[in-house]
């Protein structure tokens, strides 16, 4: 069975909750905390083929992303996005769950149980 990889952000719960269901499950899963080793372009790109929703739902759009002057219809594009959450890995929505071809985002954390 391939093994799980979690994209984890300790400072939010939703990343937490979903954690917690990775160990409730004993799923055997690797951690990245994703803003201390960000993904690049290309590893970005590679995750966004393997999500079921469109491209532009793996961005945050919150207060940064304000704060940043982005505007949302900039980033539609798999190619945008990747390029935009490499150079602002906090964007990224969390958590992340990949496994082999398949990734979620983890929002709701009972996200993950398609996954498992």
């Amino acid at each position: 069975m391939e093994r799980i990889v979690l994209y984890h952000n300790p400072a939010c719960s939703k990343s937490r909750g979903t954690l917690e269901i990775l160990r409730e499950r004993a799923a055997e899963f690797d951690i990245v905390e994703y803003l201390q080793a960000p993904l690049d372009a290309t590893q970005l790109a590679d995750v966004l083929q393997k999500l079921d929703v469109a491209p532009a739902d793996l961005v945050r759009k919150d207060g940064h992303f304000k704060e940043l002057g982005l505007n949302a219809a900039d980033y539609v594009s798999a190619e945008a996005v990747a390029r935009l959450l490499a150079e602002h890995p906090r964007l990224m929505q969390r958590p992340l769950v990949v496994r082999g071809e398949r990734a979620v985002i983890g929002r709701p954390p009972e996200n993950v149980a398609a996954l498992l």
